[in-house]
C-alpha cells in the first residue's frame, strides 16, 4: 500500500530515479493506493541533463508494491520494492522503456495502461 510520504522507485527511462507520493488519486476519499492507482508525486532523485528534473511534480501509476496482491486462483503476487511509471495527464507513459516485471492486474485497471504492458520487458 502506498500512502503520502511513501518513496517509490521509477521504473522507466524518463530520467527520474525516485519519487515521493504526495497525493493519491481515487474516486473515493482513500488515502492508500495499490497496483494500478494513479498518484501525484515529487521527484526526489533524477539524472542530470534529462527532461525530468529534481523537485518536479509528476503523475505516476503504481506498477509494483511490496504488499501482495491476491489473484482469483489463490496465488499472491508481491515484489521486493515499490515502483511506479510516470504518465501524462491523459494516462500515456512519458518514457519509452519500462524496466522490470509488470503484473497483469494492470490490464483490468484502465485501457490506457495497455501501453505500459506492451512496453514492459516481462508481464507476470
Amino acid at each position: 500500500m502506498i500512502q503520502p510520504q511513501s518513496c517509490l522507485k521509477v521504473a522507466d527511462n524518463t530520467g527520474a530515479r525516485q519519487i515521493m507520493c504526495i497525493r493519491v488519486f481515487s474516486g473515493k476519499s482513500q488515502k492508500k493506493a495499490s497496483l494500478g492507482h494513479v498518484i501525484l508525486g515529487v521527484v526526489k532523485q533524477a539524472l542530470p541533463n534529462m527532461p525530468i528534473q529534481k523537485s518536479e511534480i509528476v503523475r505516476a501509476v503504481i506498477i509494483r508494491t511490496s504488499k501482495g496482491v491476491r489473484r482469483p486462483n489463490g496465488m499472491t503476487v508481491r515484489f521486493d520494492q515499490n515502483a511506479a511509471v510516470l504518465i501524462t495527464k491523459e494516462g500515456a507513459p512519458r518514457g519509452t522503456r519500462i524496466f522490470g516485471p509488470v503484473p497483469r492486474e494492470l490490464r483490468d485497471q484502465n485501457k490506457n495502461f495497455l501501453k505500459i504492458l506492451s512496453l514492459a520487458s516481462e508481464v507476470v
